[in-house]
């Protein structure tokens, strides 16, 4: 008995790397398996690359960095830059903000509407904000109330 196309294990990978222009290798397919395969989320490489070995597939991290770039150029991911040493890829790739929580080393996702911009501050005369980044980092309370 044959098996439909849309039931095989890529498919949806597949058509997703092809939609953004991406050539479907096994690496990147792979790759796109554990990124896109589970609702949004939000990895490092290092992260992601230990997911690899978890799977047994035999990715260096060298080339899950270069995958990720590669995807984000794409549009199929959002790289969002914490500090100077950490770098996150959101599969979420809609305009939105984010807390950073310093104590798990994590970010989450700012509810929309939480931040408006445009009510802070405008955009200088003649321009107008092409996209806005905000970051909030959260440390926990030490002085909790009793």
């Amino acid at each position: 008995m044959q098996t439909k196309t849309t039931d095989r294990p890529f498919t949806k990978v597949v058509e997703k790397l092809r939609a953004a222009g991406v050539r479907p290798t096994r690496q990147r397919m792979g790759l796109g398996k554990l990124l896109f395969e589970g609702g949004n989320r939000h990895i490092t490489a290092e992260v992601l690359h230990g997911e690899t070995e978890e799977a047994q597939m035999n990715i260096s991290l060298s080339t899950v960095y270069n995958t990720l770039h590669h995807f984000t150029t794409a549009g199929l991911l959002r790289e969002v830059i914490v500090d100077s040493v950490r770098t996150y890829f959101d599969t979420n790739t809609t305009d939105h903000h984010h807390y950073f929580l310093e104590k798990e080393g994590c970010l989450q996702d700012i509810p929309e509407g939480d931040i408006n911009i445009e009510a802070l501050l405008k955009a200088p005369a003649g321009m107008k904000f092409s996209r806005v980044d905000v970051i909030i980092h959260v440390a926990e309370d030490s002085l909790e109330e009793h």
